[in-house]
């Protein structure tokens, strides 16, 4: 729909057609749905917001548009208002939709505290037993590859994981 058209159907809507009314806010809305879409597709705001308070803004000032000019012109400048007002809402700081994000941070929350508790457990443990209780129960090392690896006998590895736990369920509170 050109210039013209659009301006003759809001013209007659002005005039009381409620039928061309409803017709000049669907081509209005979809021209400003495209020009919306154009300049919101980076910034955070949703091109359907822009749509919808352009409406209602054309709905509350029809009377300022004059009848012998074109009517684009007017749409789009109510539009860039609108676009602008939307802008200072949102304001210089970007905002990032974190629903997708909130189960992950969640975790990596939850995985921060475990490590912290962890590390807090494993400082109250003497060098030795530190090492085992490391290689074995955080690293998930078997009994003989933290023997091979800590130049220990299993035997020794398997007293030290032993001593090392308790320490650690004595120093909690789980015995």
């Amino acid at each position: 729909m050109d210039d013209s058209d659009l301006a003759r159907l809001f013209r007659t809507a002005l005039a009381g057609d409620e039928r061309a009314y409803g017709d000049f806010l669907q081509a209005a809305a979809e021209l400003v749905r495209g020009w919306a879409r154009r300049r919101t597709a980076f910034g955070g705001l949703d091109p359907e917001d822009i749509v919808q308070e352009t409406l209602l803004a054309i709905h509350v000032k029809r009377h300022t548009w004059r009848t012998d000019g074109p009517v684009a012109p007017w749409l789009y400048a109510i539009a860039k208002h609108k676009l602008v007002d939307a802008l200072r809402r949102l304001g210089r700081q970007p905002r990032v939709d974190i629903s997708d994000l909130e189960g992950q941070l969640a975790v990596e929350e939850a995985e921060s505290v475990r490590d912290w508790e962890i590390d807090r457990a494993l400082k109250t443990l003497t060098p030795g037993q530190r090492s085992v209780v490391t290689a074995i129960s955080v690293e998930g090392r078997t009994i003989a590859e933290a023997a091979r690896s800590l130049d220990m006998n299993e035997t020794a590895v398997r007293v030290a994981l032993h001593r090392g736990l308790a320490a650690i369920a004595r120093r909690f509170g789980r015995d």
